[in-house]
C-alpha cells in the first residue's frame, strides 16, 4: 500500500513525465496522527500553491464607484459612457482584462426597481396623482436613475475583479 509519494525532479524545476513514484512506508494503523499522502506534497498539486495575495477591496470598490482606476484612484476608468480604458493614464495599470458582462445592468435594474417602486407606492398613497402624471414622472426618474447607476456599478465590478485578481488582473 502506498502511503508516501515522492517526486524526483527532472530538468530544472519541472518534474519529468514518469517522475512520480510510490514509496512504501510502514504506517502504524493504531497511531493517531496525520497520515502522509499525495495531497501533502505541494510539488504534485500546483493548484494548491498559494497565489498572489489579494489587494484591499474597499479602496478599489470606492475608486470604481467614483469611476476611477482601482489601483491609483486618480486615472479615469472609462473612455466614454461605458467603454473601459485599456490602461490607466496615471499609473499605467492594465485594465483590458476587466469583464463586467451583465452584472452592472442587473444591479442597476435591481436597485432602480426597488427604490423607484417604493417611491411610486408612497407618492401614490400620499398624494393620489393622476395615473398619467405618475407614469410620466416616474418613467423619467427610472431612466435617469438607471443611466446614472450603470457606469458606477460597472466601476464597482471592475474594482472587485482587480482586488481579487480575477480575469488576469
Amino acid at each position: 500500500m502506498c502511503r508516501l509519494w515522492s517526486v524526483s525532479r527532472g530538468h530544472g524545476s519541472v518534474p519529468s513525465k514518469n517522475s512520480v513514484t510510490c514509496v512504501e512506508k510502514a504506517v502504524d494503523p493504531g497511531k493517531a496522527g496525520p497520515q502522509i499522502g499525495a495531497m501533502d506534497d505541494p510539488h504534485l498539486h500546483p493548484a494548491f500553491q498559494p497565489g498572489p495575495p489579494e489587494r484591499p477591496a474597499w479602496p478599489a470598490i470606492r475608486n470604481g464607484l467614483r469611476r476611477r482606476c482601482p489601483n491609483c484612484g486618480t486615472g479615469a476608468l472609462f473612455d466614454g459612457y461605458l467603454t473601459l480604458t485599456a490602461t490607466c493614464g496615471a499609473c499605467g495599470e492594465d485594465l483590458s482584462h476587466a469583464r463586467a458582462d451583465d452584472g452592472p445592468a442587473y444591479l442597476s435594474i435591481l436597485v432602480t426597481a426597488k427604490v423607484m417602486g417604493t417611491a411610486m407606492l408612497l407618492v401614490y398613497e400620499t398624494f393620489l396623482p393622476s395615473p398619467w402624471v405618475l407614469a410620466t414622472v416616474f418613467s423619467v426618474g427610472v431612466v435617469a436613475m438607471a443611466l446614472y447607476l450603470l457606469p458606477r456599478f460597472k466601476g464597482l465590478i471592475v474594482g472587485v475583479q482587480w482586488a481579487k485578481r480575477m480575469h488576469g488582473f
